[in-house]
């Protein structure tokens, strides 16, 4: 895809960067799938091509999110289940301004085949962890989690779960609460 391939260029652009002592440039990559309209919008006056609808609106908002996991793409639901031959990891499910219903939100880590073993048990462990973050089950998740970390000590995703829980201990969810983290 477009935005696979502008992470990917973008990468391989760092070092010239670095060498130049520029700053290092990180971008965030939302994609969804739905219905949009596409065109001209605005009065006589002023008209501007654009894109609206709800599909579009939550792609902003997951581009805006992939900072807080330390991702560079973030596909949406509806997204993941259109696309085949890749291999996804699920990072949370969220409710972001806007919406009031959850979605689950998906990171892209390569195509099937290209993936190695290593990154899908890791991806594995991560789809476990979760379902016993969920279901507050803090200790077993945060064991998963140290054991993710000792795997991948720079991904930010496994801090961000090690935050959550160590808030729900002090501060416990509510007794419907549902797993899914609101973005406001």
């Amino acid at each position: 895809s477009r935005a696979a391939e502008m992470l990917k260029t973008l990468a391989e652009l760092q070092p010239h960067f670095q060498q130049r002592g520029w700053p290092e440039i990180r971008i965030g990559v939302g994609v969804n799938s739905g219905k949009v309209s596409v065109g001209n919008m605005g009065s006589e006056v002023r008209v501007a091509y654009t894109v609206m609808g709800d599909a579009v609106n939550l792609a902003s908002r997951l581009e805006g999110i992939t900072k807080q996991y330390g991702v560079g793409m973030i596909v949406g639901e509806s997204t993941k289940e259109t696309v085949t031959g890749i291999v996804f990891r699920e990072l949370d499910q969220v409710r972001v301004k806007g919406k009031d219903e959850p979605v689950t939100i998906y990171e892209p880590i390569g195509a099937e085949g290209e993936v190695s073993s290593e990154a899908q048990d890791e991806i594995k462990m991560f789809h476990k962890m979760l379902k016993m973050y969920r279901k507050q089950e803090w200790d077993d998740a945060e064991l998963q989690l140290y054991n993710l970390q000792r795997m991948d000590q720079e991904r930010k995703l496994y801090q961000v779960y090690m935050d959550r829980i160590a808030f729900f201990r002090k501060n416990p969810p509510p007794e419907n609460w549902d797993g899914v983290f609101t973005y406001e």
